[in-house]
């Protein structure tokens, strides 16, 4: 599970608390990927062979992998070499599966409450593209009634006519894959499009109607500047988009930026330290604030406290979710699982009529407990109740040392029969994660 080179770069909790070091910083699931093997995975066909938990919401995750240029910090599964008849045997492929997972127990005549189109870039697509897969999919899987259907799109991939699809087609949240909004910093990362395509795609889904847009943006792109991204807060300001997701960038190990650090050092990927990269956080949470947004949690501002995540609030509740698609996640009835993560033998293996898993994991009771104890540290308020109610354990005695230890620190305070985060706390949330792990998960590559 390792990269044959990587023992020459500390892993992320190896360094200086201030540096920017290889590793999965953000934490995304638990227990970490890098435990994930397939010998669970005949576990995962008995569960979906089983009815779903009672009242256990079902939200569906759509992966599209294709890119027009692949970004120098992603770590997704992308593509940008596929042409038309390849796209279209994949998206036959995406249709194959969710018909296969339809037919089993622990998913017939369910509703998906979410939906979330990822990648990739989902609007790469061509408009017929996305009508054919968006009516395949629902042939197999209905989802009338989805309270949220999210799409992500780069801003240089969206036209007028597209938009126009995409709202007819359903999809109540757009999120636009700004990043930045200096040409150069945008060029120097590698990414596709360029900053006069971002106005023109926010104005398109404005005209077009739509009620929900998301902006992203990434603190500490490599060329970031204090003046820079004070600019990029101003610039989304005006833009006025309903909710802001902010990441802090990060160096994974399938990126290529990793492959820039293990051959040239740290000149060759100059980055801005974790602490500088907080600041700028922080600077943007406070300069939200000023404009009235709410701090929903540890990467995202609403606009008011009627925009709603749900896509991330499920997830961080138990809801069980579907991936579809080569290499995507899903989590169902306890068990995570992974499906193939190279493009051919993900086609090759649904068009066999096999479901396409790779890898999983099938999670204890306490390790459930802590999956959706941490990830929902990250709103940054968290109720012992529910925990009582959910799984017979206090949270506050349960992590009673941590949670100590972090208050000491002013990362948090127990009050109210509950859990907050400070700001401080927040903005470094996922460092602070791992110390609810259990011992054998900690101090390894997390994915």
């Amino acid at each position: 599970m390792t990269d044959s080179a990587s023992h020459n770069l500390p892993i992320l909790r190896d360094v200086p608390d201030d540096a920017t070091a290889v590793g999965s910083y953000f934490v995304a699931n638990y227990p970490p990927f890098s435990f994930w093997t397939p010998q669970h995975n005949a576990e995962v066909l008995k569960r979906l062979d089983e009815p779903p938990g009672a009242g256990v919401p079902l939200g569906l995750y759509v992966h599209i992998p294709f890119c027009r240029k692949r970004c120098d910090f992603c770590y997704f599964k992308v593509y940008t070499d596929k042409n038309s008849r390849e796209i279209h045997r994949y998206l036959d492929a995406v249709i194959a599966e969710a018909q296969a997972y339809a037919k089993r127990p622990c998913v017939a005549g369910r509703t998906p409450r979410f939906i979330y189109f990822g990648g990739g870039t989902p609007s790469y697509l061509s408009a017929p593209q996305l009508e054919y897969l968006f009516r395949g999919i629902q042939r197999a899987i209905s989802w009338e009634g989805a309270e949220e259907i999210a799409f992500e799109c780069e801003p240089g991939t969206l036209q007028e006519s597209k938009i126009k699809v995409l709202a007819e087609l359903g999809v109540t949240r757009l999120s636009l894959g700004v990043e930045n909004f200096d040409p150069t910093i945008l060029e120097i990362n590698n990414r596709a499009h360029r900053a006069a395509e971002i106005h023109r795609a926010y104005d398109y889904a404005r005209e077009v109607g739509f009620e929900q847009i998301n902006i992203d943006l990434i603190a500490g792109m490599v060329g970031e500047t204090q003046a820079n991204w004070e600019s990029c807060i101003e610039k989304t300001l005006a833009l006025n988009p309903e909710s802001v997701t902010i990441y802090q960038m990060e160096i994974p190990y399938n990126t290529t930026n990793y492959r820039r650090l293990r051959d040239g050092g740290p000149e060759a990927v100059p980055m801005a330290d974790w602490r500088t990269k907080r600041r700028w956080l922080e600077e943007a949470f406070a300069r939200l604030e000023e404009a009235g947004y709410l701090i929903g949690s540890a990467y995202t501002a609403v606009r008011d406290s009627s925009v709603k995540f749900l896509y991330r609030d499920a997830l961080w509740t138990g809801a069980d979710m579907l991936g579809i698609g080569v290499s995507s996640f899903s989590h169902v009835g306890g068990v995570h699982f992974q499906n193939e993560n190279h493009f051919d033998p993900y086609v090759e293996r649904v068009e066999a009529g096999e479901l396409p898993i790779h890898r999983s994991l099938v999670t204890t009771a306490e390790e459930r407990l802590i999956r959706e104890f941490i990830l929902q540290l990250k709103l940054g308020a968290v109720r012992d109740r529910y925990f009582r109610d959910k799984f017979g354990v206090s949270v506050i005695e349960r992590f009673g040392p941590q949670l100590s230890r972090h208050a000491e620190e002013g990362y948090l305070r127990i009050v109210n029969g509950g859990i907050e985060t400070s700001r401080r706390g927040l903005l470094q949330i996922d460092r602070l994660l791992h110390d609810f792990f259990l011992d054998h998960h900690r101090d390894v590559r997390y994915a």
